[in-house]
């Protein structure tokens, strides 16, 4: 009810203003997840990622030219309620991790916090065959259209969670998302660490990137929100709940964010045929040549197992 409140006072505010066993999902570089592989890591124990991008090229891409107020310099929509003190809260930070079975059974996770608690989740509703696409646009590499294209095809829709530069750089294709019935969610102004971030800074990040779709877009962002790198505490949780939104995680997930490294369509399509399970919240990152090849195999692979496609807004 909280939740369904909170979504309902998200709606308000945009009126008013216009992987695995027990193993780190961190936003590693490149370079740190070479030398993880030398090291012996196994197929079993790979990490995923919320978007990363750490001392690469589309790190660069994504905080160039970095817009810091909408063009009207009308203020950020979502802001923090006044007068709320996040000191009790801790700040330890966290990199999202979770546990894979090839049972189809829903994945476990780190439970170290209660994460409904703050309005988030990493897995839906476990007792349908449901899934919920997700996919992490920090730039755009040639690829979206034809996902979208696909995604179409099978009437699935997904959310795409965007920074910044994203919505700037491509306001058309963020225009198709919301016109064919996908989510757009939050992933901030400059894909940074939130537990490195005051307050006033995570509201910033989020609260400009919300305003500035608005204002390029004519679409209000939806009121989801996937942490960089998936790196989180109790307090930026709470942080993020107090702005309107839901933290989405996921349960699915794979090395696909090196562009320059693909795992091939074909791996794709055999992970989602070993690991789906009901209430799955994949990650999938836009960039990847192996996603897009693989996309319409993956949709059909689901529905012949009976899935259907929710939206982030079927939750609860």
């Amino acid at each position: 009810m909280e939740n369904k409140k909170r979504k309902g006072l998200m709606l308000v505010i945009g009126a008013m203003t216009s992987v695995l066993f027990l193993f780190n999902f961190t936003g590693c570089s490149v370079e740190d997840e070479k030398n993880r592989s030398s090291a012996g890591t196994s197929q079993t124990e790979e990490k995923g990622t919320g978007n990363n991008q750490n001392g690469t090229d589309a790190e660069k891409k994504e905080d160039s030219n970095v817009v810091e107020t909408n063009p009207q310099g009308t203020p950020p929509l979502n802001s923090l309620p006044e007068g709320i003190s996040y000191d009790e809260l801790s700040n330890e930070k966290k990199a999202w991790w979770f546990k894979r079975n090839k049972e189809h059974q829903p994945s476990g996770a780190d439970e170290s916090i209660d994460l409904k608690k703050y309005g988030a989740y990493y897995l839906g509703n476990t007792e349908e065959k449901v899934i919920y696409l997700t996919f992490d646009c920090g730039y755009e590499n040639g690829y979206t259209e034809t996902m979208l294209d696909i995604l179409k095809k099978h009437n699935a829709k997904a959310c795409f969670f965007v920074t910044q530069t994203y919505i700037r750089d491509n306001p058309d294709l963020v225009k198709r998302m919301k016109e064919e019935g996908h989510q757009v969610g939050n992933h901030t102004v400059t894909h940074k660490s939130q537990p490195t971030l005051s307050v006033e800074e995570i509201e910033k990040e989020l609260g400009t990137c919300s305003a500035f779709m608005k204002e390029v877009t004519g679409y209000d962002m939806d009121p989801f929100f996937r942490p960089p790198m998936g790196e989180y505490s109790e307090r930026t949780l709470k942080i993020t709940q107090d702005m309107g939104y839901q933290t989405v995680f996921w349960s699915i997930a794979y090395l696909d964010y090196d562009v320059n490294n693909q795992p091939g369509s074909n791996y794709v399509e055999e992970h989602f045929r070993s690991y789906y399970h009901n209430g799955a919240i994949p990650l999938i990152h836009n960039v990847s040549s192996a996603n897009c090849g693989a996309l319409d195999g993956v949709l059909t692979l689901l529905e012949k197992e009976g899935y259907r496609f929710c939206t982030l807004y079927e939750l609860e």
